[in-house]
């Protein structure tokens, strides 16, 4: 896996590198506790990336944002797999075989629940994966890391609707439970963590963060 940039994480979870067809965005992959495999965002679609994920069990490709979506596609196509996306930016996937949407919610398994926080673009949404010794939120661009235990939100150019996105990390905050999420896993900006790939305690991350704004 290090010839192919993928960074193992432990407890089944691993990083892509930045992918040039997801504005420099990065993908996860996790197995559930079903044994499902579910792959956050698309990664760059080499040839050794998509020779590893057929290794992996099959599973799910869950779209977080637009920006994410890198050939999604190409890679479907490939793995077979069905990919979920916020019904905001379903739109964007017309020609996909097993595509499902959903709106403000999504329960894929005890412990693994999606929720829409438009703001970053229409249809931004946050996974998180609440299993096992396993607390890590999927946040897409929503969050941006500040440090090894801080984020921020980022508004600029690209940005669907500022205020939107500021409503949406104080829901993000109603919808988890008090103490949650452990780490936060963002799609993008994370060389400011010197080699780490998560945020670490996300729940004070987020705390601080909405305490600043």
């Amino acid at each position: 896996m290090d010839g192919m940039g993928i960074a193992a994480l432990g407890s089944g979870l691993w990083a892509f590198p930045p992918s040039r067809d997801s504005d420099g965005g990065t993908a996860w992959l996790f197995h559930s506790q079903s044994g499902a495999s579910v792959l956050v965002d698309v990664p760059l679609l080499s040839d050794e990336h998509l020779s590893w994920l057929q290794q992996q069990p099959r599973g799910w490709i869950v779209l977080t944002h637009r920006q994410g979506h890198g050939r999604c596609r190409r890679l479907q196509e490939q793995l077979g797999w069905p990919v979920l996306v916020q019904e905001q930016e379903a739109y964007l996937l017309p020609t996909l075989q097993q595509r499902h949407s959903f709106g403000e919610q999504r329960e894929l398994e005890p412990g693994l629940q999606l929720l829409w926080t438009p703001g970053p673009t229409p249809g931004s949404c946050c996974l998180h994966w609440s299993q096992g010794r396993r607390d890590v939120l999927f946040c897409g661009r929503l969050l941006w890391p500040r440090g090894l235990e801080d984020v921020e939100m980022r508004i600029g150019d690209s940005t669907f609707h500022a205020t939107r996105q500021q409503r949406s990390v104080g829901r993000l905050r109603t919808w988890l439970d008090a103490g949650q999420p452990a780490q936060i896993a963002c799609a993008a900006g994370l060389g400011v963590l010197r080699g780490a790939k998560l945020v670490e305690r996300g729940s004070v991350a987020i705390d601080t963060l909405i305490a600043r704004n």
